[in-house]
Formats: C-alpha cells, sequence, structure tokens
C-alpha cells in the first residue's frame, strides 16, 4: 500500500463523516441560529465568555485538542501495522471522537456553556456531579503533569554532553515571543474590532514576524528552568481573560499546526511514499495484546476524553451562533485525524524491512516533515528543524495551557455549593479562582517531576475512562431532553470495556511487580493510588448514568 491511497481513502471517509454524519446529527437533534448562545448573553461578565468569529472559536478547539496524541499514538501503534492503526483513527475519528466533541459542545451550548460535569448534575445528579467533577481534576493533572515535562525536554537547549540544540532553543524562543504576540493580538482585537480578512492578514504577518524573531534570537535555558517557565505561564493562561491570551494564540498558533498538517499531506502526495511496515503484525506484539493497547495507544486520533473538556468547558463559552458547532465540534477533530493518519504514513515509509526507525516518535515525524519543507520548498535544513520543533512543541503547549484552565475551573465547580446554598469558608476559598489555579498547577508540577514516562501509562488509560464517561453522560443528556441518543450506546460501551481492561491490567502488573520484587515507590506506587482512585470513580459515575437510561425518555427540549 502507498501512502497516496491511504490519504485519499482518509479524505473520503472524513468528508463523509462531516458533511454526511455530523449534518444528519445536526438535524437530528435541532440546531438554532437565531438562539442567543451563552457567550453572546453573558459576554458582559467577560472571564470565560468571549463570542468569536467561527474560525476563531475553531483555531481554539483545534488547537487546544490537537495535543501530542495523534503524532505519538499512531507511530507507537504501528507496531502492530498499519491497517489496524488506520482503521481506528477512521472509525473511531468519525463515530466515536468527532461525535463525542460535537455532542459536548452541543450540550454545553445548549446548557448556558456549563462544563459536563455540570450538566450531569441536572440529569444525573449531584452526587454524579461530584463524583466526575473530581474524575476530571484528577485527569487534568495528569495531562499537565505528562505534557509540561514533554515540552520543557522540548525546550531544552542543552544535550547530555553540554553541546547546545540550536533548534530547540529557537523553539523555545518563538513559543515565548508567541506569548507576549498574543496579548498584543488581543488588545488589537479587542480595540480595532478588524474584519475576517484583515484579522487573517495580520495574524499571518505577525505568526511570521514571530518565528523569524525567535529563530533569530535563541534562548538556552535547561529543561528544569523551562518547567518553571511554562507553569508561570499556565498561571497567566488560566487566569487571564480568554479574550487577551487564549483566544489569540490559540489562533496564531492555528497557522503553525495547519501549516504543518499541510506540509505532511503535501508530502504524502508528492512523494507517494511506500509503507514499509507489514499490514497486521499480530494480536500479540513485543507482549502486548492488540486489544486493549491499540485503543488506549491511539487516543487523540481517534477519541479522546479531554476534548470534550475543550468543547464544553471553553469553547462553548466562545461560540457566537450555533450553526458554527458542527464545524467546531465535529471539523476539528477530523483535521485532528488527518494529523493522525499524516503520521502513521511517514513513520510507515520511514520504516526499515518492517521496523520502525531509531529515536523518538517526535523525533521521527519532525524530522521527516522538516525533510519535506527542505525537498519542496527549499527550506534550508536548520530552519526547517527549528520550525518543526515549534511546531510539535505547540502541539503540546496549546492543549497543556487549556487543561489547566479546565483543571481550575473543574476544581471551582467541584467545591460550588448547591443553588440556594451559601459558601462556606473552604467553599469561598477553593472556588476562587487564583487559589484554584495555583493548587490545581502546584499538584500538576508535583506529578511533572515524577517524569514524563511514570505518568504517560495512566494518561492514556484515564483519557480514554474519560471519554467513555462523557459519552454515558452525554447519552443522558440527550435521553432526558427527548432526543435520539442511542449511536452514542456503542461508542460508550466499547470505551468503558477498552478502559476497564487496560487499567485492570495495569493495576495486575503492578501487583505483579510487587511479588517479584521490582516494586518501585515512587513510581509504581503513584500509578497504583491513581489507577485504583480512577477505577472506582468511573465504576460509580457509570452506575448513576445507567440508571437514569433506564427511565422513561423525556418529550423534546430546546
Amino acid at each position: 500500500m502507498n501512502g497516496l491511497t491511504v490519504m485519499l481513502i482518509t479524505l473520503a471517509a472524513l468528508a463523509c463523516g462531516y458533511f454526511g454524519y455530523a449534518k444528519w446529527l445536526e438535524r437530528t437533534w435541532g440546531v438554532d441560529p437565531n438562539r442567543p448562545t451563552p457567550a453572546v448573553e453573558k459576554q458582559a461578565a467577560g472571564g470565560d465568555y468571549a463570542p468569536a468569529s467561527r474560525w476563531t472559536v475553531f483555531a481554539h478547539q483545534f488547537t487546544s485538542i490537537t495535543g501530542a496524541g495523534p503524532v505519538t499514538g499512531p507511530i507507537i501503534a504501528a507496531m502492530f501495522g498499519w491497517l489496524p492503526a488506520l482503521l481506528w483513527m477512521l472509525v473511531g475519528g468519525v463515530f466515536f471522537g468527532a461525535v463525542q466533541d460535537f455532542t459536548a459542545l452541543y450540550a454545553s451550548v445548549k446548557n448556558g456553556g456549563r462544563s459536563i460535569g455540570s450538566i450531569i448534575e441536572d440529569y444525573v445528579g449531584r452526587t454524579g456531579r461530584q463524583l466526575f467533577l473530581l474524575f476530571c481534576w484528577l485527569f487534568t493533572l495528569l495531562v499537565i503533569a505528562a505534557f509540561c515535562d514533554m515540552v520543557a525536554n522540548t525546550f531544552n537547549g542543552f544535550a547530555k554532553d553540554g553541546s547546545t540544540i540550536m533548534p530547540n532553543a529557537a523553539a523555545g524562543s518563538i513559543s515565548l515571543i508567541y506569548m507576549a504576540g498574543a496579548v498584543l493580538f488581543g488588545l488589537f482585537l479587542k480595540r480595532a474590532k478588524p474584519s475576517a480578512g484583515v484579522q487573517l492578514a495580520v495574524g499571518v504577518v505577525l505568526m511570521v514576524v514571530m518565528v523569524a524573531l525567535g529563530i533569530w534570537c535563541p534562548i538556552y535555558l535547561d529543561a528544569p528552568t523551562w518547567r518553571l517557565v511554562v507553569f508561570a505561564y499556565l498561571f497567566a493562561a488560566s487566569v487571564a481573560p480568554m479574550w487577551l491570551l487564549k483566544q489569540p494564540r490559540d489562533y496564531l498558533s492555528m497557522f503553525l499546526l495547519i501549516g504543518m498538517i499541510l506540509c505532511g499531506v503535501l508530502g504524502v502526495f508528492v512523494k507517494n511514499p511506500t509503507l514499509n511496515m507489514p499490514a497486521y503484525a499480530g494480536f500479540t506484539v513485543k507482549n502486548l495484546d492488540l486489544f486493549p493497547i491499540l485503543f488506549v495507544t491511539i487516543a487523540c486520533g481517534a477519541v479522546s476524553g479531554f476534548h470534550s473538556l475543550v468543547s464544553s468547558g471553553t469553547s462553548s463559552k466562545m461560540i457566537a451562533n450555533e450553526k458554527d458547532m458542527r464545524l467546531v465540534g465535529y471539523g476539528s477533530m477530523c483535521v485532528e485525524v488527518i494529523l493522525g493518519v499524516v503520521s502513521l504514513v511517514i513513520v510507515c515509509a520511514a520504516a526499515t524491512g518492517g521496523a520502525l526507525p531509531a529515536g523518538t516518535p517526535f523525533q521521527i515525524f519532525s524530522s521527516s516533515v522538516a525533510g519535506f519543507l527542505t525537498e519542496l520548498f527549499g527550506v534550508p535544513t536548520d530552519i526547517a528543524a527549528c520550525i518543526l520543533t515549534m511546531c510539535v512543541s505547540a502541539l503540546a503547549l496549546t492543549s497543556v495551557d487549556a487543561v489547566a484552565r479546565i483543571g481550575r475551573m473543574s476544581l471551582q465547580e467541584l467545591f460550588t455549593p448547591h443553588e440556594g446554598e451559601k459558601k462556606g469558608p473552604i467553599q469561598k476559598l477553593f472556588t476562587n479562582t487564583v487559589f484554584a489555579t495555583v493548587l490545581t498547577l502546584l499538584c500538576g508540577f508535583a506529578l511533572c517531576m515524577a517524569g514524563y514516562m511514570s505518568v504517560w501509562p495512566l494518561f492514556g488509560s484515564a483519557n480514554q475512562l474519560l471519554s467513555a464517561l462523557v459519552l454515558t453522560g452525554l447519552a443522558v443528556f440527550l435521553k432526558s431532553t427527548g432526543r435520539k441518543g442511542w449511536m452514542l450506546y456503542g461508542p460508550m460501551t466499547v470505551m468503558f470495556c477498552v478502559t476497564m481492561t487496560a487499567l485492570l491490567q495495569a493495576v495486575w502488573k503492578i501487583f505483579g511487580s510487587m511479588a517479584d520484587g521490582t516494586f518501585v515507590f515512587m513510581v509504581q506506587g503513584l500509578q497504583l493510588v491513581v489507577a485504583l482512585a480512577l477505577i472506582v470513580l468511573a465504576l460509580l459515575v457509570v452506575y448513576h448514568c445507567v440508571g437514569k437510561l433506564r427511565e422513561p425518555a423525556a418529550k423534546q427540549a430546546d
């Protein structure tokens, strides 16, 4: 099989999903373009509510959900062969992931821009809400820890022997300039209120200037220092108004990420590489079984629970018109699937004799796409490497700043009293924006110090388990409001079985390490505690949700 055929199949499948299946869902559930959205109704309050154009919201959703997963997941999963990975991304993307993202956004917009956890309270009950919010907050800590450690190591300007690494240092410099440039761009949009064309032109020019300036002035810092810088940025991104930092930064970052994807797709179309990996390598590879490992390894490229937190946590508070929801919720996931398939094609084309090339997934991907930049457009090798390093780091950074804000909001919601109840001293403290942000980041920093590899195994399972819980909660919402929700039953059941199997296997493996004397308390002890907590919370949430699904359906609601 060649890469061009794979890409054509992918684009055709996603087009059918977006223009066919998603359009049908939109008609089935109902979209009212004349109904004021929460962003419009609550914009005077500022903060999290900030109506924006459909492409600005798309940029926020896409850059926030497109983390490291679409690159690392398919490359790692290629050990089972390229066909299982491709099929899961296409089926999962069209019927699982994009549906979850769109439905979460839809439910939130129809419920005043509230998060999934808050919506669950209306349709499942307060206990279900509290359990879900606690699960979400624990999950955000895992994401913060894993992605911050990844970004810090990517920006590390020094090799082990003390020599400097210019592409890493330039990528870090570009990121710092992007943060400052985003604030200026946000102020420009707020004060000048430019047309969509002017906004696009200014954004492109600003992006080019910032990238060039960062390459010209690289900043050499080590990983621990970058870790502190990243956490300082996360604090600002969590407490600042959306229009001032997060919204404009996502818009500017979109050009980098879309450009990277287009370069990869164009490279595949022009070079039409052969996939040098078997279509199917077997059910068990390296003592790992295809079920459930494949479905946990490929998350963001197929379905990811984290996406629902972005849809209902931030994007829903930016939607200016309900007709924009399909593009933002379903469309952004389709583009992420394209990135996942491009990553799969690139790594399989770089393989030799059925064996994956040496290096990390990010190194394999970035070096290949950088090669496309050099061969197709004549970009110097060093500059191409700097640009791709920045693009790859942006995948993680634009996700982790969103999840820091979502983690803060989840903690605040967890301690928000029921309607009619007064806030006590503890509730006032934990619902304070600054305190909730600091506590969330401190806990994330503590996990980050344990290292990326000690956290990542839990992240994959927790992420997919969150997807199962969200799909279950959304099915309750659809049934409770008289809307058809049967199309969510299959995905929620599959994801629950997959992730519970993976978590139970992880717990069993940890107990096995205790028996053979290889148990490491700081790493495996942390994994065991979090894994057991996730399993218990998930079972309790599902118990409450399934109870509601068994009740008679309600009449159609707005």
